[in-house]
């Protein structure tokens, strides 16, 4: 008997996932049936990764399924949420069981580690796209947003940014790297790490916040229009990490920390009077973020610096643009 559509449903999304107390009703029905939280906001974000586009065939099927979810999670904890269903689109050109094993896996790790539950979805035949919708709550309120920013509040970022693009640069040939940075900078791309419990932390200390999937420039972009200011950006603070700055220039390693995409840690803003607030709160936390400049009133104007003078890279165009 051939192996068909709902037979891919049953086996790879249907039994083998966590199981949340609020889902009534989950994969196997015509919608899912959920039970919200009291007092609290649903915080819904969507995203599509299609092949040839966001991933080629170089990319592990575990990782595949890691990703989608994973980007999703990033924008839910840009806005402080708790992640708890999702959703999959999934078509496909033809019936890979091999392929959607790893893919399934992937998806299933991910899911279990934040308690993430699959609530439902859609297969159908034709050119490997994946759409997830992650659906997650936080009290109500406390939502962070990409408007509150406000002339003085410090600009940080998470982690470290640029280490996703070197390893697209080096799988393109662009850049060669040892072969241990090439290891690390791919487990990022591959695998990155959503920053979920520092999303949650920053609720009621952060004015405004945004993932970095598009570049930090573009990103960072996105708060001062939003919030209709201006920032200050010294290039000599942002958090690099040794692989990168080991295998390219000083410039380069700014650049890409700029203009690269795909690392999806945070950008966010902390008042003056939530600084004291911030460094107890996150002193030890594992993707310790790093200040990196100052918002200023002049709207939409971002400065990029080094030693307080315009850097000489500061023209160049950034971020990610599927249509530009």
């Amino acid at each position: 008997m051939a192996f068909g559509e709902f037979d891919l449903i049953d086996t790879y999304f249907t039994h083998r996932w966590p199981k949340r107390d609020d889902v009534v009703k989950g994969v196997g029905d015509d919608a899912a049936i959920l039970t919200l939280p009291s007092d609290s906001e649903l915080i819904i974000a969507t995203d599509t990764m299609v092949s040839g586009v966001h991933f080629d065939e170089q990319m592990p099927a575990r990782a595949v399924g890691h990703k989608v979810a994973a980007v999703n999670l990033s924008d839910l904890a840009a806005m402080g949420a708790e992640p708890a269903w999702l959703s999959l689109a999934l078509t496909l050109p033809e019936m890979d069981q091999e392929w959607l094993e790893g893919f399934s896996h992937g998806l299933r790790e991910i899911c279990d580690y934040y308690d993430c539950h699959l609530i439902g979805g859609d297969t159908t035949k034709g050119p490997l796209t994946l759409t997830v919708t992650a659906h997650g709550f936080v009290p109500q309120g406390t939502a962070l947003r990409r408007d509150g920013a406000k002339p003085g509040d410090w600009i940080y970022v998470s982690g470290s940014i640029g280490d996703a693009g070197l390893a697209l640069a080096a799988q393109q040939r662009k850049v060669q790297i040892s072969d241990s940075h090439y290891r690390r900078v791919l487990e990022r791309l591959y695998f990155p790490s959503p920053r979920v419990a520092l999303g949650q932390a920053l609720r009621d200390i952060a004015s405004s916040a945004i993932d970095i999937s598009d570049g930090l420039k573009a990103d960072l972009g996105h708060i001062l229009q939003a919030s209709n200011v201006g920032a200050r950006v010294d290039v000599d603070e942002l958090p690099l990490s040794l692989a990168l700055t080991e295998s390219v220039t000083g410039e380069d390693a700014i650049r890409y920390a700029l203009h690269s995409g795909d690392d999806y840690e945070l950008c966010f803003t902390v008042p003056e009077s939530r600084r004291g607030v911030f460094d107890t709160v996150l002193a030890r936390h594992p993707a310790k973020p790093t200040c990196i400049g100052r918002i200023t009133s002049e709207a939409n104007k971002l400065r990029l610096e080094r030693n307080e003078e315009p850097w000489q890279g500061a023209d160049e165009k950034g971020g990610y643009d599927h249509f530009g």
